[in-house]
């Protein structure tokens, strides 16, 4: 008896002292985590910090700062390392802390990979190319604008900092020069498609969201949206808009960004209210080159130099449907590397959502498409002869 007194004795006082040990664990637990988030926040902190390895990813806390600005950077040269996914820094525009939970990973990204490789500085082999200092992510919701021409509130480059944009493409030729330069000096660029232009060389869209490069839209059209018949019929305008992001989104037949730019840069308040719904970020511009009258590579090289000394950072308006800036932007890059310039890419937080009417709208462009068309190329079309 006293054996079976003695033995039970013995697992009582294991069993306090595990259920001692988990306590004190899980009072332990928090503040250590949170230190470890704000040494992240704040590399000037105390680096005593426990092993990210240490403890599961799910059980990091969520910090937040609540600031109004859209912008957050994901991706930096100099950034310290990163810490695990759930210990996430939220940036968000009209938010209080307790409405903040750990973003969920967009499902179309996760079912591509596309944006995870985007948010990334990719590695490069040219120590003379310009490559990319920063990687920012833009939360759309509510539709920010951005450009200091035109608005003043989200001036998030830091000083010798460029973000390369181009309009009016993809075309052919020219896209693909303005890829290849891009590609070479291992830097990116946002492109803003027409979505005619899209349906008609989808091919060329695809590459430029398959290299990494973030791309939205520009109309359907090109059609500028602060003048009749779409100044007085807002459901006409909307339309295309809506056609344009619709466009585009086929021809990548993937993700987009819902980044949009208003031809001509003319930009109804309505129709940046209805942005605003769509959440859909408007862009205008810090510097325009207006390689759209210049016929000459060098002469868009000087003109983009120029305005960048006088700015000293600034959203760069090109146009990949210019063959002269398709020429111009080899030598461009190397003069931008040689004078100290810094490349920032922006990609969305999350993807843009089209609507199925405006789908149909698209498909129904298609005037010469056949029901016919369901076979294979290479069982329709072989070479017998060559």
């Amino acid at each position: 008896m006293r054996v079976v007194v003695v033995v039970i004795a013995a697992l009582m006082t294991l069993g306090l002292a595990a259920f001692g040990v988990v306590a004190a664990q899980k009072a332990a637990g928090p503040a250590s985590l949170v230190a470890l988030v704000a040494h992240v926040i704040s590399p000037t902190q105390s680096t005593s910090a426990p092993s990210p390895a240490a403890t599961p990813a799910a059980s990091y806390p969520v910090q937040t700062r609540i600031v109004q600005n859209p912008v957050i950077q994901v991706s930096d040269t100099a950034m310290l390392p990163s810490a695990p996914s759930g210990a996430a820094i939220v940036l968000a525009q009209n938010a209080t802390a307790s409405a903040l939970p750990t973003p969920a990973p967009s499902t179309a990204a996760a079912a591509t990979g596309s944006a995870t490789a985007a948010k990334a500085i990719p590695s490069c082999s040219n120590p003379d190319a310009l490559g990319l200092s920063r990687v920012v992510e833009i939360d759309t919701t509510g539709g920010p604008a951005f450009g200091t021409e035109h608005f003043k509130q989200y001036d998030f480059l830091r000083d010798k900092e460029i973000v390369f944009t181009f309009d009016d493409g993809p075309w052919p030729e020219n896209t693909p020069m303005v890829l290849r330069a891009l590609t070479d000096n291992c830097t990116k660029a946002t492109f803003f498609e027409i979505g005619e232009h899209a349906t008609w060389r989808p091919d060329l869209s695809k590459t430029l969201a398959d290299a990494g490069m973030t791309v939205g839209s520009h109309t359907w059209s090109h059609k500028d949206l602060a003048r009749n018949p779409y100044a007085k019929d807002i459901e006409q305008a909307k339309q295309e808009i809506e056609m344009g992001v619709s466009a585009v989104h086929m021809a990548v037949g993937g993700p987009i960004a819902p980044f949009f730019r208003f031809p001509d840069l003319q930009q109804p308040a309505d129709l940046i209210a209805y942005l605003g719904t769509r959440n859909i970020a408007t862009f205008s511009t810090d510097i325009d080159s207006f390689d759209f009258k210049i016929h000459k590579p060098d002469d868009v090289i000087k003109s983009v130099l120029t305005k960048l000394q006088k700015n000293g950072k600034g959203i760069i308006l090109m146009h990949d449907f210019q063959h002269a800036t398709a020429e111009a932007m080899p030598e461009l890059l190397h003069q931008l590397k040689l004078a100290g310039y810094k490349v920032v890419h922006m990609v969305p937080k999350g993807p843009v959502t089209t609507i199925s009417k405006y789908d149909d709208m698209v498909h129904a462009q298609d005037k010469f498409s056949s029901s016919n068309n369901t076979r294979p190329e290479s069982s329709v079309v072989k070479t017998i002869s060559e």
